[in-house]
């Protein structure tokens, strides 16, 4: 109700798509000017936002889905509008990140939240690569172009004891969550192919608790802990055996003490 009314009392409202949004304000009944800010033209609109403000005029922004900034349009505007001296209020809403968190059933402390990872393969295997190592669940922003994809490359880096969370068109009419084995995403993808239609949030499992060193990743870590630092004895080794670099690295903080 607040956002409502905050939409039916600013001046203008900034839209990442006016079509879209004017179906969604009329359901409201909001009849408040729209105009776009999208990742096109986002530099150019930010300037007619900041000239209504200093007219003393007050202006919403909003995305098709979600919360603006995030992974969406508006990060840009609301640097600027920052730096222009104006404050910047939030009206919280749907963000897809916390609404799959939520219903994802891990329990974790924490989690890390990396939005959408590069689209040319290569690029994001190294990604998914430098994520591997951590301990709590871990977030991507996926389209329904990429989404197979995408997980394949997961399953690809990733340990396939992981669980992976793919949640699709969260708060609109055809939303789902699933939970399964990473080892198995891709065929649930495959099975039916409205599963790749809309957009996704994935969570990932953090990293495997680490069972212990095999016998070479112990030997190659012991020659290079004789002669490096614990860090980069830890980091070399790793990429050397394979072997998870947290567990490398805390074997070797052993070793050095003796």
């Amino acid at each position: 109700m607040r956002a409502r009314a905050v939409l039916g009392t600013v001046d203008a409202i900034a839209a990442e798509d006016t079509r879209h949004s004017q179906r969604l304000l009329d359901a409201l009944g909001v009849s408040t000017r729209l105009f776009p800010l999208h990742e096109h033209n986002e530099q150019a609109a930010v300037g007619q936002v900041i000239r209504m403000l200093e007219d003393g005029k007050h202006v919403a922004l909003i995305s098709d889905a979600g919360t603006p900034a995030i992974s969406d349009p508006g990060a840009r505007a609301v640097a600027r509008v920052r730096e222009a001296g104006f404050p910047v209020v939030p009206v919280p809403g749907a963000c897809a990140a916390i609404a799959a968190l939520s219903a994802s059933g891990f329990v974790d402390s924490g989690f890390h939240f990396v939005g959408f990872l590069p689209a040319r393969q290569a690029a994001r295997r190294a990604e998914i690569e430098v994520l591997r190592d951590l301990a709590v669940p871990v977030v991507f922003y996926e389209s329904p172009h990429r989404i197979a994809e995408c997980v394949a490359d997961l399953a690809a880096v990733l340990e396939p004891v992981r669980e992976i969370v793919i949640a699709r068109e969260l708060t609109k009419l055809y939303e789902q969550i699933v939970r399964l084995p990473l080892a198995g995403a891709g065929a649930w993808l495959a099975d039916d192919p409205n599963r790749s239609r809309g957009e996704f949030v994935l969570i990932v499992s953090g990293a495997p608790e680490a069972q212990g060193l095999d016998a070479q990743a112990e030997k190659v870590l012991a020659l290079l802990v004789a002669e490096l630092p614990v860090k980069t004895a830890a980091r070399l080794a790793a990429e050397i055996t394979g072997a998870p670099k947290n567990a490398l690295y805390a074997r070797a903080l052993e070793l050095k003490a003796g």
